[in-house]
């Protein structure tokens, strides 16, 4: 990954001076997790929107999180503040958003977050549904200004308990890189957890984002495989070997790739995470027909396929988890990735639509991470003023790295996470190309 001497200059006394007189961004390192510090360092504020009904047990689910209750009276800054938004019903109710957290937005410390709660909208009452709406642009705006490594995001829920996974890995060093999202929370689903170790398969999991990914399921548990091109063999065989997995070599474009991924798995697999890609740019009027149907075939067909044949030859245990790799370039377009955009914004119509089929018929949920600017060797490679403005635009002001990806898609993987369905969740620092 190449250095951002930017982020590190700023971090100086003369940097802070200068970039503050110019009026440039000011981004803080952020506070990621790591075994020593797994959690966050503070305490929770606890708020209810307006006189609303407070949401039931939530209370007990955030006691769970590790993070203490913040003295009422305390000045000290707070880790975290959670407003329980989910009574608002009306406009004259959001008055008590902004009367919650307008006194205590300062006192979150660098790095911190304010999570706000919401409700499903209610279709038959249009009332109920514009302030639960209005939730989302107030959400979105205050992440783009609230500055310090600070991040701040949206969870629409039915039942705290069902939402506690979502809970901790937001309020949590975990989604460092998470913001201005909106997180749709369902009730507890049917099928229970799964028992035992988990099986994880990572496709495009020798280097980058999909080493990391497969890395951070193999430290909470799974025992994962590691897939990638033949080409890519000799990269896999070590990294499963480090994680005490196994590599699989295999073209997942290939027509009998399910079928090969079912034979090496014949007791099943509990965790699907579709990473392969590949990028082709050229402008349309430049992109001949080899280049259009490369990205397409590796980046959703391939996905659409063996998902579509483990799906139905049960490889996938009740209780499952599909987590797929789009991409804030299908979400929000990009120049000169025509190609990439459109595979990538097909994931996510493609899970949007599997997600409630897929756990009705087969108890699996289907889910995507939609990453931004996250600093790899590929990026690396890009010009330097592309890589400062893909770095920069973004309300955190600095690029992601390959673990903050993973991180969400362990918590999309976890066994307690079957709420979650039917999510594309941007892990971009709220980037500014799109919402």
């Amino acid at each position: 990954m190449a250095a951002d001497r930017y982020l590190s200059f700023t971090g100086t006394a003369p940097g802070r001076f200068l970039t503050r007189r110019l009026g440039l961004p000011q981004p803080v390192p952020l506070s990621r997790w790591s075994p020593e510090r797994p959690a966050l360092e503070g305490t929770l504020r606890h708020l209810v929107a307006g006189g609303g009904t407070p949401a039931p047990d939530l209370g007990a689910v955030l006691a769970r999180t590790g993070l203490k209750p913040a003295d009422d009276h305390a000045t000290a800054p707070v880790a975290a503040v959670v407003l329980d938004a989910t009574g608002v019903r009306d406009v004259t109710a959001l008055a008590g958003v902004h009367a919650a957290l307008h006194p205590v937005v300062r006192s979150v410390a660098a790095s911190g977050r304010v999570l706000v709660l919401g409700a499903p909208l209610d279709p038959a009452d249009h009332h109920q549904a514009a302030a639960q709406q209005a939730l989302e642009g107030f959400t979105r705006s205050l992440g783009k200004e609230i500055g310090r490594g600070r991040t701040v995001n949206l969870v629409r829920l039915t039942d705290p308990a069902a939402a506690e996974s979502t809970l901790r890995f937001l309020l949590s060093p975990k989604s460092a890189y998470v913001s201005g999202q909106v997180i749709e929370v369902g009730p507890t689903p049917a099928a229970p957890h799964p028992e035992g170790p988990r099986t994880a398969l990572v496709t495009g999991a020798a280097r980058g984002i999909g080493a990391a990914v497969a890395g951070t399921l193999a430290r909470d548990g799974a025992r994962v495989v590691v897939l990638d091109v033949p080409s890519a063999g000799a990269d896999a065989e070590r990294l499963a070997d480090r994680l005490g997995g196994t590599a699989l070599a295999l073209d997942v474009t290939a027509a009998d790739a399910a079928d090969r991924i079912a034979a090496a798995l014949p007791d099943g697999l509990d965790v699907l995470v579709h990473n392969a890609g590949v990028t082709r740019d050229r402008r349309l009027v430049n992109m001949d027909a080899a280049r259009w149907g490369s990205v397409l075939d590796v980046n959703l067909a391939s996905v659409l396929r063996t998902t579509d044949a483990l799906l139905a030859d049960g490889a996938l245990r009740p209780g499952g988890r599909i987590v797929a790799t789009a991409s804030i370039a299908g979400l929000a377009g990009n120049a000169g990735q025509t190609n990439y955009a459109a595979s990538k914004a097909g994931v996510a119509g493609l899970v949007r639509a599997l997600a409630p089929r897929a756990r009705e018929a087969h108890g699996v949920t289907v889910n995507a991470v939609a990453p931004g600017f996250i600093e790899t060797r590929m990026t690396a490679a890009v010009p330097l003023f592309l890589r400062e403005a893909g770095r920069r635009m973004n309300s955190l002001a600095q690029g992601g790295r390959p673990e903050d990806v993973a991180e969400t898609v362990a918590w999309l993987a976890h066994p307690a996470s079957g709420a979650v369905n039917g999510q594309v969740v941007r892990v971009c620092g709220q980037s500014l190309l799109g919402a």
